[in-house]
């Protein structure tokens, strides 16, 4: 899950797996595949970089508990 601030500055977690299109309407528009949306402050670029960095934390997780696995 990612930290999103909706437009009035309260920060909220996301699942990012669920996150359908994002919208430059100017405002940053994310539609959830349940078609929810919000609105939030993050460019697209920061929300990108923000799902990257999860998901590289993700494979590291795996790949230390793979190592872990391997050696009992």
């Amino acid at each position: 899950m990612i930290v999103l601030t909706k437009m009035n500055k309260e920060k909220f977690l996301v699942n990012h797996n669920q996150i359908e299109s994002i919208e430059m309407i100017p405002e940053i528009k994310i539609v959830m595949m349940n078609h929810d949306y919000y609105l939030v402050r993050e460019s697209v670029e920061e929300i990108i970089q923000k799902i990257t960095n999860y998901d590289a934390k993700v494979m590291d997780l795996r790949r230390e508990l793979s190592i872990v696995d391997k050696r009992g």
